[in-house]
C-alpha cells in the first residue's frame, strides 16, 4: 500500500473517513503508521450501516453518504458549553437559505422558549454541490443563559420540522477549578476483601468495615472494582468488566444477615444455622480462591427465604418497595430477563423468536425467580446507599469504576441491542501491554445509533454508579475519542479505530459529574494519545498516573513528574503488584503465555534491572531512600512517599502492595489459564488492619498528603 493509492482504494478510504473510521494509526512499538486493511475497513463499514459488500459498491455508497450528511438538516445531538456563546449548524438546500427558521426550545424543567430567525442573516461556514443540488450551512445562534441540562430543540423551515437533543453542560467536570481536592485512599477488589465473617468473599459489610478502618487512618477514599451484575452460574463470567448489565447490582456482595427480613424469617435463620450450611460456609472461607458458583448458590438459598418472607407479609416496607419500583422502572424488565435466563439456561440468542426480540410474558419465566431478582436489587440499593451516606458523613468518597461494555449474552445487549454493534468486538491493537493485541469479545456501542437514541443508555449506565460514588474511574477512557473495532470473522490485524462523538460524550460526563458532585478519573496506562490527554485536561477530568508506566532508565529523571490533575498510584488491577513487578513476574508470565521468546525475555529483564537501579538512585538522591542497597519494602515505602508528596489530586494505595503481594488479580488476555477475578487477599481484614507494616505505611502516606 506504499505510494499513491489507486482510485478504488482512495474512495474506500474517503468513505471510511465519512463514517468515522480511521484509515490508520501509529504503532506504540516503532511509532510507524499502520494502515487499515481494505477488508477491515469494508467489514467495519458494513457494521456501521454502509451499503457495501465489495469495492465495486464504494462509488455509489460514497455518493449516498455525502448526500446523507448534507441532507441532515440538524444533527441529532448538539452541545452548548455553559456560559459561552453557542450556535447550531443547519445544513439546507440553497433554495431554503433565504427562509426563516421557527425555533422552539423545551427546557428540561418544562419551560418553553420560542423565537424566529431569518436564515439569510446567519453566517455561512460551508457550501456544497452534490448531484446538481446546492447546499449551504447556516450557524443558528442559541439564546444566552441557558441552564445546564438535557433540552429538546425543534427547528421548523418551510413547514418541515427537525429536532435535536441539546446538551448544555459545564466545560469542566466537578469540582470547580478553585476548589481544593487533595486526598488519598485505599483500594482492594471487594471479592478479594474477606473477613472472619464473610461467606467465601467480601460483601458490603466488609466494605463498610474497611471504610471505618481507612477513615480512622485519615483516608478520604475507599476504592474497589465495579459492583455490577455478572454471570456467576450458566454462563460463568465473573469479570466485573464483562457484566450482565451496567445498570444493576451484583447480589453476590449482599450481606443477607443484615437484611431486615432475616430477623423475621425462622426458615432463613434455621438454614443459616444448619450443620450443612455452616460446613459449606467454612469450606468457602478456607479456600484461597473465591468460588462464585458455590458461594452465590449458598447465599441465594437464604436470600430466597428472605424474599419469600417479605412478599408473604405485607407491611410498611411494601411502600418503600413500591417506591423503589417507581424510581427504577426498568428493574422489572431486568428481573424477568434474569428469570427467563434461568429457565432457558442458554444465551438469549437461542431463545424463541418473540423472547429473543425482547418480549417476555408471564409464562416465559418463573414468578418466584422474578421476585427474587427484584428483591435483591432493592435490598442491595438500600445497603449500598446506607454505606455511601456513612462515607459522606466521614468526608470519605467511594471510588467505583465504569466498565467499557457489557456481556454479549447479558441484559444490556438484549434490551438495548439497537445501540450495540453486534457484528464487531472492542479490543486493542498490539502494544507493550499485550503484544498480540486484544479482542475483548464485547460488542461496542454504535456511535450513530447512540446519538439517535439521545444517549439514554450511556447516561443511565453513568448515573448508576454515580448515585453512590464520589469518584468514578472510566475504564479505557480513550473510548471517548475512538475505539478499536474487530469485525466478526476477522482478526486483530484487521481491526480499525472508529471515531466517537467525543464532544457530546464529554459534555454528558461533565454534566453528570456536577449533578452527582463526583470526580472523574480516566484510565491512562501511559499510552494515551496526546489529544486525549489534552481533552481530559481541558474538561478537568483526572487521568491516572501509574508509576509502572512513568519510570525511565535515566537516573536523573527516573520517575516522571506527577501532574496535579491526576489520580496517582503504583499499579492497577490489571498489573502485577509492586513486588511482582520488580521481581519480573509479569515477564515470566509473558514467556509462559508464549508472548515473548527467551531472547526478548532476557532483554526485558535487563531493562527491568536498569529501571530499578535508576529508580533507586533517583529516590536516594531525593532523600526518599537512606541507602542505595534498598530492599523491596524500603523501595515500596519510598515510591509511596514520592507519590504521596506529589501534587496529585488523589493518591490511591493498593492494599496488597503493603504486604508485598506478587500475584496479580487479573492478567489481560487470559481466561482459563489463570484464576482471574478470583484470588482472595492473602490476609483477612482483621489481620492486615493490625499489621504494623500496613498501618505504618498508611500513616506516613496520610502525613505526606496533608503536607502536600
Amino acid at each position: 500500500m506504499a505510494g499513491q493509492a489507486n482510485p478504488p482504494l482512495r474512495d474506500l478510504q474517503e468513505l471510511a473517513r465519512l463514517y468515522g473510521i480511521q484509515t490508520g494509526y501509529y504503532s506504540v512499538f516503532d511509532r510507524r503508521r499502520k494502515r487499515a486493511t481494505p477488508q477491515g475497513m469494508l467489514a467495519t463499514l458494513r457494521v456501521l450501516g454502509a451499503p457495501v459488500e465489495t469495492l465495486a459498491d464504494i462509488p455509489a455508497a460514497l455518493r449516498e453518504r455525502r448526500q446523507q450528511l448534507w441532507r441532515r438538516v440538524l444533527e441529532p445531538v448538539v452541545v452548548a458549553w455553559a456560559g459561552q456563546p453557542s450556535s447550531v449548524t443547519l445544513r439546507l438546500p440553497a433554495a431554503w437559505a433565504e427562509s426563516s427558521a421557527a425555533c422552539a426550545l423545551r427546557i428540561e424543567s418544562g419551560e418553553q422558549r420560542s423565537w424566529t430567525c431569518p436564515l439569510s442573516r446567519l453566517p455561512t461556514p460551508a457550501r456544497a454541490r452534490l448531484e446538481g443540488v446546492r447546499y449551504v450551512a447556516r450557524q443558528l445562534p442559541l439564546p444566552d443563559g441557558l441552564p445546564c441540562g438535557y433540552h429538546r430543540l425543534r427547528v421548523q423551515v418551510r413547514g418541515q420540522s427537525f429536532e435535536a437533543l441539546l446538551i448544555v453542560s459545564p466545560r469542566q467536570a466537578y469540582p470547580a477549578p478553585n476548589e481544593a481536592v487533595s486526598s488519598w485512599g485505599v483500594f482492594i477488589p471487594l471479592y478479594a476483601l474477606h473477613s472472619q465473617r464473610s461467606p467465601g468473599g467480601g460483601d458490603l459489610t466488609d466494605l463498610e468495615a474497611l471504610l471505618d478502618w481507612a477513615a480512622g487512618l485519615g483516608a478520604g477514599v475507599v476504592g474497589s472494582l465495579p459492583l455490577v451484575a455478572t454471570f456467576l452460574d450458566q454462563p460463568f463470567s465473573p469479570s466485573p468488566y464483562n457484566p450482565v448489565s451496567s445498570l444493576f447490582w451484583n447480589e453476590f456482595y449482599l450481606d443477607a444477615a443484615r437484611i431486615p427480613e432475616f430477623c423475621r424469617s425462622p426458615a432463613a435463620q434455621a438454614l443459616a444455622a444448619s450443620a450443612d450450611y455452616r460446613r459449606d460456609l467454612e469450606s468457602l472461607r478456607d479456600s484461597p480462591l473465591v468460588d462464585y458458583r458455590r458461594a452465590l448458590a449458598l447465599k441465594r438459598r437464604v436470600l430466597e427465604e428472605l424474599a419469600r418472607t417479605f412478599f408473604a407479609q405485607p407491611g410498611e416496607r411494601q411502600a418503600a418497595f413500591q417506591g423503589f419500583l417507581r424510581e427504577n422502572p426498568d428493574v422489572k424488565d431486568y428481573a424477568r430477563f434474569r428469570a427467563a435466563g434461568e429457565r432457558y439456561r442458554a444465551s438469549w440468542y437461542t431463545w424463541p423468536e418473540r423472547q429473543r426480540q425482547g418480549v417476555l410474558r408471564s409464562g416465559d419465566y418463573d414468578g418466584t425467580a422474578e421476585r427474587y431478582h427484584l428483591y435483591v436489587q432493592w435490598r442491595f440499593g438500600e445497603q449500598l446507599q446506607a454505606l455511601s451516606a456513612k462515607a459522606r458523613q466521614k468526608d470519605l468518597r467511594l471510588y467505583l469504576d465504569l466498565p467499557l461494555g457489557a456481556h454479549p449474552d447479558g441484559y444490556d445487549v438484549w434490551r438495548h441491542r439497537s445501540v450495540f454493534a453486534l457484528e464487531a468486538a472492542g479490543g486493542a491493537p498490539p502494544d507493550d501491554f499485550f503484544v498480540k493485541g486484544q479482542d475483548w469479545g464485547l460488542p461496542p456501542l454504535h456511535p450513530e445509533r447512540l446519538r439517535e437514541q439521545g444517549y439514554r443508555y450511556f447516561i443511565a449506565s453513568l448515573r448508576h454508579p454515580l448515585r453512590q460514588a464520589g469518584i468514578l474511574r472510566i475504564d479505557h477512557v480513550m473510548r471517548l475519542d475512538r475505539l478499536f473495532w474487530i469485525p466478526q470473522g476477522l482478526g486483530v490485524s484487521d481491526g480499525v479505530y472508529v471515531r466517537q462523538p467525543a464532544e457530546e460524550l464529554y459534555a454528558i460526563l461533565t454534566l453528570e459529574s456536577h449533578r452527582h458532585q463526583a470526580l472523574l478519573v480516566g484510565e491512562d496506562l501511559g499510552m494515551l494519545p496526546r489529544e486525549v490527554r489534552r481533552a481530559l485536561a481541558r474538561h478537568r477530568i483526572l487521568r491516572s498516573h501509574i508509576l509502572q508506566f512513568q519510570i525511565t532508565t535515566n537516573a536523573r529523571r527516573a520517575i516522571l513528574p506527577v501532574p496535579r490533575n491526576s489520580a496517582a498510584g503504583l499499579n492497577t488491577h490489571d498489573l502485577r503488584p509492586f513486588a511482582g513487578f520488580w521481581e519480573g513476574g509479569d515477564i515470566r508470565e509473558r514467556v509462559k503465555l508464549g508472548l515473548v521468546g527467551r531472547t526478548e525475555a532476557r532483554r526485558l529483564r535487563q531493562h527491568r534491572r536498569a529501571l530499578r537501579q535508576a529508580v533507586v538512585s533517583f529516590l536516594h538522591r531525593r532523600g526518599w531512600l537512606r541507602r542505595r542497597s534498598a530492599d523491596r519494602r524500603a523501595l515500596l515505602r519510598a515510591c509511596l512517599g514520592y507519590l504521596a508528596d506529589s501534587p496529585a489530586r488523589v493518591m490511591m494505595v493498593n492494599l496488597e502492595d503493603l504486604w508485598l503481594e506478587s500475584e496479580p488479580q487479573n492478567v489481560p488476555g487470559t481466561l482459563d489459564q489463570r484464576p482471574n477475578w478470583r484470588r482472595k487477599a492473602r490476609y483477612a481484614l482483621e489481620e492486615f488492619s493490625r499489621r504494623p507494616e500496613v498501618v505504618e505505611a498508611l500513616r506516613e502516606v496520610n502525613r505526606l498528603r496533608k503536607r502536600a
